[in-house]
């Protein structure tokens, strides 16, 4: 209603909801988006679970890159809704003003809670946590609290994915080259392509070359590096949504165990690990 935007029920609402900012990486769920696109254009008869991509975020008013992707995110957006018979199968939503009230509304709402932060960067994240007390299934990386969520649900309800933080660190060490994973990925490239061309008119070959060419480090948050792991997460996820008593099961268990991110919980062990308090007997 706030946006104008006419959603399907019955499609899967994936969701990415949080500050807006490249390590966070809204932008590699827009390139597994892309690659939806482009897979649709060449066969609009395709059999796929119909999916809602809702995007809620703000960027910090200077930060140019992110403003980038928001852009992108909203032509985007506004391209497929050009093909009515794409976008019956495939839609994007951006939600303007993210903030709390708007969250209470649309984390219950979620199936699929997106946290594909780069391994390494999260200090926890709160939204993950939320998202999975309303029985939304995370796909992620090992980073932040989605350690805690991994070891709590079990490796079947929860969809890890990508290169852990002791990778990221190697691959910076050896010298992390983005062009290698564009060169040897057929779907990478028309993504990066894609990108080129544009939507809704507009190119966004900023974005590319930021991807591939950038004068100071190319892709710093590894995008490229995890994009193949990804899209094969999101076709294991969606082929579990397909079996509902099996995607019922996993959103159950991750209502049922988000219980470990209580705030007594969370407390004691700051006091007991940081603090170093002694309880007073009596």
């Amino acid at each position: 209603k706030k946006e104008g935007a006419v959603i399907d029920p019955n499609t899967v609402f994936d969701v990415q909801a949080k500050r807006l900012h490249e390590y966070k990486r809204q932008l590699l769920n827009v390139m597994n988006i892309i690659s939806l696109y482009s897979d649709l254009k060449e066969n609009p008869d395709m059999n796929i679970q119909p999916q809602t991509f809702i995007f809620g975020a703000k960027a910090a008013p200077g930060y140019l890159m992110a403003k980038q992707i928001i852009k992108l995110i909203c032509f985007l957006a506004e391209d497929i809704k050009h093909h009515p018979e794409i976008n019956k199968k495939l839609n994007v939503v951006y939600m303007e003003d993210y903030n709390v009230t708007m969250a209470e509304k649309l984390m219950p709402a979620s199936d699929i809670s997106e946290q594909i932060s780069l391994a390494g960067k999260e200090a926890s994240g709160t939204g993950n946590m939320k998202f999975m007390i309303n029985g939304a299934v995370t796909v992620g990386t090992l980073d932040g609290a989605n350690v805690e969520i991994a070891e709590a649900v079990g490796d079947d309800s929860i969809f890890i994915f990508g290169h852990t933080a002791e990778e990221v660190e190697e691959l910076w060490r050896k010298g992390y080259a983005s062009s290698c994973y564009y060169n040897r990925s057929e779907r990478l490239k028309r993504v990066i392509d894609y990108l080129q061309t544009g939507f809704n008119g507009r190119s966004f070959g900023d974005i590319a070359n930021y991807l591939l060419f950038s004068y100071g480090i190319s892709d710093p948050y590894m995008c490229l590096a995890d994009y193949d792991y990804y899209a094969d997460a999101q076709s294991k996820m969606t082929a579990a949504y397909e079996d509902r008593t099996r995607w019922n099961r996993i959103a159950l268990t991750n209502i049922a165990k988000a219980g470990i991110f209580s705030a007594d919980r969370s407390i004691t062990e700051y006091a007991e690990k940081i603090w170093r308090l002694k309880r007073l007997e009596g």
